[in-house]
């Protein structure tokens, strides 16, 4: 049970601090976070691979679990390379 309240705290902690970071950041800054943050969202997806592709421990939950998080970080990272696409071509000159 302790270490169930230790997660939830520091899950709760890093919400406040991503909260806090993500309103002080100015708007000329947000496209490279963003770039930063699809960079970590391959990280995750790269994570992801590894766990769908290891049949040895868990067994068929742990590919079940690894094929939805594969799923879900792809969508994560295409969005994400999208948002900063449309961001980046706010930027350029028209003509």
């Amino acid at each position: 049970m302790d270490m169930i309240i230790m997660q939830v705290s520091l899950f709760v902690l890093a919400v406040i601090l991503g909260v806090e970071l993500i309103t002080k950041v100015p708007a000329t800054l947000h496209t490279p976070l963003m770039s930063g943050s699809n960079a970590i969202s391959g990280i995750t997806l790269v994570g992801a691979l590894l766990a769908a592709g290891s049949g040895e421990v868990g067994g068929l939950w742990v590919s079940v679990l690894g094929m939805i998080a594969v799923t879900l970080a792809t969508i994560n990272v295409v969005g994400g390379f999208m948002v900063t696409n449309r961001m980046l071509r706010m930027f350029s000159r028209r003509g």
